[in-house]
């Protein structure tokens, strides 16, 4: 079975709601059956690569509240993530473009180092002091090195703005064309999508209803056609 997270790494709810899932999937029976694939979404895809604000000037622009207002909401975030195990910090941190992190993930997926590369992106932006943002390439070269990447290929891929730019723009078509319009968004086996960082129950009722509904593989032809099998392959005698 396959699960696919869409998520951005500016996103505290997909920080938190990727911990929830994980307790679930921990608990699944059938675990080592389910495959986890990470999408890209981008909160703010129109923001300029330098354009870098504290989060809580952010949230008072963005959303019209008070400094107050989007420091008790970071404090509550905080709780949230402590509760799952997670370090969070209500204060210092900034926003910025994450279009970069997600060409990365992509390459990380190639490799098969894409949960490491998200986790470590993901701490380094709510539980680090030093920014994700502000720091320049090298920053994200070093998360990438920490995530079993290697370092010239972090590089070739921040030096050239294509490389992977159009695998983050399709999955940010597909998130719209499946009608995600916020995230973290899990789509279970294409049948199912659950919405938010859901508590690790629902995850467990999703996953245990995605196993449960799986098509049995229908054989159409159950004839004696030539093929090959763990003791070799039949060759036709004359």
């Amino acid at each position: 079975m396959r699960v696919e997270i869409w998520s951005d790494i500016a996103c505290p709810w997909c920080y938190v709601g990727k911990a929830r899932f994980e307790k679930a999937l921990e608990a699944f029976p059938h675990r080592d059956q389910v495959e986890v694939v990470h999408r890209s979404f981008e909160l703010d895809p129109g923001r300029a690569k330098g354009d870098i604000q504290p989060v809580i000037t952010m949230l008072t622009k963005k959303y019209g509240m008070s400094a107050a207002q989007a420091q008790a909401g970071e404090e509550n975030l905080g709780a949230q993530a402590a509760a799952e195990g997670l370090a969070y910090r209500t204060e210092g941190r900034d926003h910025g473009n994450t279009f970069d992190m997600h060409r990365l993930l992509h390459l990380a997926k190639e490799q098969g180092r894409q949960d490491e590369l998200i986790q470590v992106l993901y701490k380094a932006n709510f539980a680090e002091e030093r920014s994700v943002f502000s720091e320049g390439d090298e920053r994200l070269v070093e998360l990438a090195v920490a995530a079993g990447l290697d370092a010239d290929d972090a590089r070739k891929v921040l030096a050239d703005p294509a490389a992977y730019a159009d695998d983050v723009r399709a999955d940010e078509r597909e998130a719209a064309e499946l009608g995600a319009n916020g995230v973290p968004f899990f789509v279970l086996d294409r049948k199912y999508g659950v919405s938010g960082a859901q508590p690790a129950d629902v995850f467990e009722q999703a996953l245990t209803q995605a196993w449960g509904e799986r098509s049995p593989l229908r054989l159409i032809d159950q004839g004696d056609a030539d093929a090959c099998g763990p003791d070799g392959c039949a060759v036709p005698q004359r």
